[in-house]
């Protein structure tokens, strides 16, 4: 993998991030938190459809790694989402 493959693997996270957090209507961070967010609902979403069954859908291939991005926007939108039930409740203890 080259540094500009490696650069557009970063620049697909951050945008399946962003829209994640749209969806999940919880927003917290920057480009970075975004980035991660991506990183981490594209394996959570893989996850999700191998244990339910379904197929990969829209995965992108970058520098021969597969990037799959409906599951990354799915997974990064319920762990967003579930981020911000637990912000919340950590709120209201307070």
């Amino acid at each position: 993998m080259t540094i500009i493959e490696f650069f557009l693997l970063l620049l697909i996270a951050a945008i399946c991030g962003s829209l994640a957090q749209a969806l999940s209507g919880y927003s917290r961070g920057g480009c970075l938190v975004s980035i991660v967010l991506g990183f981490i609902g594209a394996l959570l979403g893989t996850w999700m459809a191998r244990t339910t069954g379904l197929p990969e859908l829209l995965a992108i291939d970058v520098g021969g790694q597969q990037f799959p991005i409906i599951w990354s926007i799915i997974g990064g939108a319920v762990f967003s989402a579930a981020l911000g039930l637990l912000n919340r409740r950590a709120a209201v203890i307070d």
